[in-house]
């Protein structure tokens, strides 16, 4: 972790794109797979016309080549695979999976092989093997290019997930990530790739299972993943106008999840409020109510409250996506509730 005062900005989706550039030129066994990366897998005139759909890695394939950014057919499964393979060999993938909604076409190869193969073989292999994959609603994309899935990613052992929240962290996890001698999934909000934020030039890391507390509070202690952690702040300031002092909790790292951040903030403010984009039926939110009720529940003064989607696919309507999604009014109504 930096402790260099940042004075750029730069956005969210620049930051990780620093990020796979630093590693790439750090270690030599660095590449990087998926589709249109470097611009339509290969066609004449194409190369680096796209950076993938996000652009992530626009403009890498002119300085490492085409062996090191490797456009793939479409096929999940297949450089999913790949990559499981190339990390169990030595090398250090990272794969960009477009979109969280595909985990379904290549979960055989995260789940059976990437997540057990170190376990498998008692601790005498490797898998540094990171997935960049894209959450969220609110950009309309529809029910099968929105949906915020870590939670079915962080039930499996042998897998660490990550949410960034803002440009700063997105650089310092992704970097984590690519280190990492374990399976990382990163999750990126399509939301938050544009956004602008501090971001040192130098390379940095940021823990993998630590979380961060961004507004210090003693009432209530709201915990927010990725974009809903920005939704916290704008609650934690509403509320502040009314008398409340929030806490915010920054979760970043949803498994292996900063326990200890979660009991010794409820403890302290005795109310918890988690929000949580994902729906709710064994969702990180549902995770954490169940950690706190098991590891806090004397500290309670209130019910520990959940903000979720509701538990139907993402709507492709403007007016009703904008209604599934978690708003800093929900959580200021909810706090309302619990502090009487």
């Amino acid at each position: 972790m930096t402790t260099t005062t940042a004075t750029r900005q730069i956005t969210y989706g620049e930051a990780e794109r620093e990020a796979l550039r630093e590693e790439m030129r750090r270690d030599p066994n660095v590449i990087i797979m998926g589709e249109d990366i470097a611009g339509a897998a290969g066609r004449p005139g194409f190369t680096d016309a796209w950076g993938g759909p996000f652009g992530s890695t626009k403009g890498l394939i002119q300085e490492f080549g085409a062996e090191r950014v490797r456009d793939t057919p479409i096929s999940e499964a297949g450089f999913i695979g790949a990559a499981v393979g190339a990390a169990a060999t030595g090398m250090r993938p990272v794969a960009d999976l477009m979109f969280i909604d595909f985990i379904g076409c290549c979960l055989d190869q995260i789940m059976n092989n990437a997540a057990k193969m170190r376990y498998m073989f008692g601790g005498k292999s490797r898998m540094p093997l990171t997935i960049m994959t894209r959450i969220g609603a609110g950009v309309g994309s529809a029910a099968q290019h929105s949906e915020t899935l870590y939670s079915m990613l962080t039930h499996l052992p042998g897998l660490k997930v990550v949410a960034p929240s803002d440009a700063y962290t997105a650089k310092g996890l992704l970097i984590s990530a690519i280190r990492d001698d374990d399976p990382v999934i990163v999750c990126d909000h399509k939301r938050l790739l544009g956004r602008r934020g501090p971001v040192p030039e130098e390379a940095y890391t940021w823990p993998i299972g630590k979380a961060r507390v961004l507004k210090p509070g003693k009432d209530v202690t709201l915990v927010g993943i990725s974009l809903m952690t920005g939704v916290c702040l704008d609650a934690a300031a509403a509320l502040a106008k009314e008398g409340v002092d929030a806490e915010v909790i920054d979760l970043l790292s949803l498994s292996p999840l900063d326990d200890e951040a979660i009991l010794t903030s409820v403890k302290k403010t005795q109310r918890l409020v988690v929000v949580d984009e994902d729906t709710p039926r064994c969702s990180l939110a549902t995770d954490i109510a169940a950690l706190v009720a098991d590891e806090a529940f004397d500290y309670l003064a209130a019910p520990v409250k959940r903000i979720t989607a509701p538990h139907t696919p993402v709507p492709f309507s403007r007016v009703l996506e904008q209604a599934y999604i978690p708003n800093a009014q929900r959580v200021v109504d909810t706090v309302k509730g619990i502090m009487g």
